[in-house]
């Protein structure tokens, strides 16, 4: 899930190895709970359908869903379809049909940690120019992970994903970034999808973060739907999100929301 941006960092809480070892339990529950979301996408169904299975799956597993009641969240994941960029409330008027795309959005509890992960899944077959979209912003995403590296600076992992989505000819959302995670779903630092090289916190071991490209067909710019909640695009073109939680290590980044 993510988050404003425009906030005075402090500085992170970093983690010993075996509070990211315990963040493991969180991290790949939500992993599984973003695969079965991910297998229920099909012509037809409705985003509430999805959000009552993943929601059950959960809470079977032994975990509670992050998101739900979360500043007042009314739903276990956020489903964001087409222009919808994030935080998309599941309902049972949005029903997905051929050629959709819906970014998925799930996160899981487990003894006090939280793991956060998305991905924007495909309704059936799409065009060609929005394949490239969602192929762009998840190569954007591994290249984000790969500059978690202890001594880089958190506007390295921007740049990477700067550097992919421009050069596709999209543009990246600035209003709503990644962010450290731990037993709070949302802690410092914000992680920008942007920016220089060199700049913004030097990383170290034991950083826990969610990054989260968000990345536009057209415009980088967006609003909040009347909900409150519901961000699109202000031109209503489509819109790609992808997320994993990843951990600054000394053997390198360890992504904790993988199976």
């Amino acid at each position: 899930m993510t988050r404003f941006r425009f906030v005075k960092e402090r500085k992170p809480h970093l983690k010993s190895p075996g509070e990211i070892e315990a963040m493991k339990a969180a991290g790949q529950l939500s992993a599984r709970a973003l695969k079965l979301a991910g297998g229920l996408v099909r012509p037809g169904i409705t985003t509430l359908e999805i959000d009552g299975c993943v929601e059950e799956f959960i809470r079977a597993e032994g975990g509670v869903p992050a998101f739900k009641g979360y500043g007042g969240f009314p739903c276990s994941i956020c489903a964001s379809v087409n222009e919808q960029v994030v935080h998309g409330i599941p309902s049972g008027d949005v029903v997905l049909k051929e050629g959709d795309i819906v970014s998925i959005d799930t996160g899981a509890i487990v003894d006090g940690w939280v793991g956060d992960n998305a991905h924007t899944f495909t309704v059936g077959a799409v065009a060609p120019g929005i394949q490239r979209l969602l192929d762009t912003v998840e190569r954007a995403l591994w290249a984000g992970i790969g500059q978690a590296v202890c001594g880089n600076h958190i506007r390295d992992i921007g740049f990477a994903v700067q550097s992919i989505a421009e050069a596709g000819g999209y543009s990246v959302v600035r209003q709503y970034t990644g962010h450290g995670i731990g037993r709070a779903m949302h802690e410092e630092p914000s992680v920008p999808n942007f920016g220089r090289e060199g700049e913004g916190i030097m990383l170290e071991e034991g950083l826990v973060l969610a990054i989260e490209p968000i990345v536009n067909m057209g415009t980088k710019h967006v609003h909040i739907l009347e909900d409150r909640w519901t961000v699109v695009t202000d031109d209503a073109r489509p819109s790609a999100h992808f997320e994993h939680t990843v951990a600054v290590t000394g053997d390198g980044p360890v992504v904790l929301t993988r199976e």
